[in-house]
């Protein structure tokens, strides 16, 4: 878990524990927040003591996420610094050598990475700082082209201005999955005091330019040499690290720069212009679209959530509200595949359990094998002999032997690349879609996803759904229950249930997975539906079938789990 704490009674020796917190915090902004909240003695003081120190921050295989401030149930330079201490101690036993450090444009991000290499060098080991805030791809591939064991990423990704986060990637350039999260957990907790963690004043590497340059010259490689590049596109980092590798990516390998939205550009850790710096968030992509509808001739609308892995799409739609359409991630991923299909590309095909399985019939159709995974990269990236890979939150990886995670600045190169050559055939990205969608079923997804305060209610969902599982939803038999926590010989246990629908009427086939998320305080449920369509003339139709079991198939779904229809 990552903003999940794992409670424990303010019992009386809350104020003990305080103080002694505050008497090791390096940091003189936290030491002041936790001062200010011992030196009142009012309930509002007491309830934000009892909260902080509720626990701790728990360390998995997302490594640490949470919101920024004093205690040990958030994140800050004394987590950071316990994390780092205990990494190293892991690595040192293991595999000692360089450890590559990446930070985004997040408040204290730099910070967290400062102390982390100190830490590093402190225990013995080589520590090698990334030049600037940079995409967390960048970090992914340097430590494939440096040889590193491990990685570390400071990075909340798209979570709100509050948080913060610490990824964890070991030397194969993916990040840290079972049994390697919970030693490195172990080794955390047998971190003694902090003033016996040596951080020296140095001793670490700054690195230079040239490791982005050599990103650089190889952001390309998914593209197919000679492949028409006129296409213009309206670009966003969301406020976060993407604009300037992103820009240097296409000119460099061919496309025009991408024109800005404007008051976006620049990193700025408040993201003043949106409430959630997630472009799959409602209101996070208006001012873009917004751009897009007044750039004369632009084809295609791209965002990088704000440290850049994830990549968003958009296409001209003149029914859509300010003329654009965001693209769901499921789709993307399916154009995607076709494109690299039609390029050649051998290899594995994967997905997660949550995504859409268009990309399997694309796979099947074209010979190539394709798997199932776990949700996230994490697992991805592992699948033996890749060739591609993409979850359904907008998470792609189109060149697994230059970054072995998703990657949100080659996947906008190659979604350019697919609209310019659809372009010059005369054909545009939703008629792709189409011929998809007659060729293979029209696959629609959709989600049921519920953010919470409490977090007593996601185990009170997962607990109805599993002491009384649904026989039907929208009207379609549950033909398979899964629940996901026995694991198997594909799958390694996980909290998750999964029903496969038998098909009824104009319905295929349908899929529900539901699972607490990893990152966020949600309960998700990933919903398809199948529907067959027999050519372009009936996909109206179609997608209004799957539209109405979409909508059934939350209904009953939420009130099976007792949660909010949305």
């Amino acid at each position: 878990m990552n903003a999940d704490t794992t409670p424990e009674p303010a019992g009386p020796d809350l104020l003990t524990r305080a103080r002694a917190w505050l008497a090791e915090d390096p940091d003189p902004a936290t030491r002041a927040e936790l001062a200010a909240l011992l030196e009142r003695d009012d309930r509002s003081a007491r309830a934000a003591l009892a909260e902080r120190f509720a626990g701790t921050l728990q360390f998995g295989t997302a490594g640490l996420r949470g919101e920024m401030g004093a205690g040990p149930t958030r994140m800050n330079r004394a987590v950071v610094i316990r994390a780092a201490a205990g990494l190293a101690r892991y690595l040192r036993e293991r595999s000692p050598g360089l450890v590559v450090v990446g930070y985004d444009a997040r408040h204290n991000s730099e910070r967290f990475a400062l102390d982390s290499a100190a830490v590093l060098v402190g225990a013995g080991l080589r520590a090698a700082l990334l030049p600037r805030p940079l995409p967390t791809p960048v970090l992914a591939f340097a430590i494939r082209e440096l040889g590193a064991v491990a990685g570390i990423a400071v990075t909340a990704s798209h979570n709100p201005p509050r948080d913060n986060g610490y990824k964890v990637y070991l030397g194969d350039g993916s990040q840290i999955v079972p049994p390697a999260d919970a030693e490195i957990a172990a080794e955390i907790a047998a971190v003694g005091a902090l003033a016996d963690v040596p951080r020296p004043a140095g001793g670490w590497e700054v690195l230079g330019e040239e490791i982005v340059a050599s990103y650089l010259a190889r952001s390309g490689a998914a593209l197919t040499p000679g492949s028409p590049r006129t296409v213009l596109t309206v670009y966003t980092p969301m406020h976060g690290v993407g604009q300037s590798v992103l820009t240097e990516a296409f000119t460099r390998n061919g496309f025009p720069a991408p024109v800005e939205v404007p008051e976006q550009a620049a990193p700025d850790p408040d993201f003043p212009t949106v409430s959630f710096p997630n472009p799959e968030e409602p209101g996070a992509m208006d001012l873009a679209i917004a751009t897009a509808g007044a750039t004369p001739g632009a084809e295609l609308l791209l965002a990088n959530d704000p440290d850049a892995d994830r990549c968003a799409v958009g296409v001209p739609d003149p029914a859509a509200e300010g003329g654009w359409r965001m693209l769901r991630g499921d789709e993307v991923g399916a154009l995607l595949a076709a494109h690299l299909v039609r390029g050649g590309r051998k290899g594995t095909f994967a997905t997660s359990i949550v995504s859409s399985s268009l990309v399997g019939r694309i796979a099947a159709d074209s010979g190539l094998p394709y798997t199932e995974t776990l949700t996230g990269f994490k697992w991805l990236a592992r699948v033996p002999d890749l060739g591609y890979a993409y979850e359904e939150a907008l998470g792609y990886c189109v060149d697994p032997a230059g970054v072995r995670d998703k990657d949100g600045v080659t996947a906008a190169l190659l979604v350019a690349e697919l609209a310019a050559g659809l372009r010059a055939e005369g054909r545009t990205v939703t008629d792709l879609l189409d011929e998809l969608a007659v060729r293979h079923g029209l696959h629609a997804t959709d989600q049921l996803s519920v953010r919470v305060a409490d977090l007593s209610l996601i185990a009170d969902a997962m607990r109805r759904l599993r002491a009384d599982p649904p026989r039907e939803l929208a009207g379609l038999p549950v033909a398979e229950a899964e629940d996901l926590r026995e694991g198997g010989p594909e799958l390694p246990p996980t909290d998750g249930l999964r029903y496969r629908l038998a098909g009824g009427g104009p319905v295929d086939a349908a899929r529900v997975v539901v699972r607490p998320s990893g990152t966020e305080p949600k309960i998700k449920c990933y919903l398809e539906v199948v529907v067959p369509a027999a050519d372009t003339a009936a996909l109206p139709a179609a997608r209004a079938v799957a539209s109405e079991t979409l909508a059934a198939l939350r209904r009953d779904l939420a009130h099976r789990a007792g949660l909010p229809a949305e």
